[in-house]
């Protein structure tokens, strides 16, 4: 699949969204109950998140 360049920082907020919510759900498995994973999993999965969409992000500045 290819991105178009216009879809890049739109894609960029959705990572950065979707790794706050990863965080969440590992603070929330420290101090309730584990969903689905364990909670340094869920960072691990944010942190990733977090770095495509700052990845997508400068690749559109750079690329404009």
């Amino acid at each position: 699949m290819m991105l178009r360049e216009k879809d890049k920082p739109m894609l960029s907020k959705v990572f950065m969204y979707l790794s706050v919510i990863a965080v969440v759900l590992a603070v929330w498995g420290v101090f309730v109950s584990d969903v689905f994973l364990a909670s340094t999993q869920w960072l691990l999965v944010g942190g990733v998140l977090a770095a495509w969409g700052v990845y997508l992000l400068l690749e559109a500045e750079f690329r404009s």
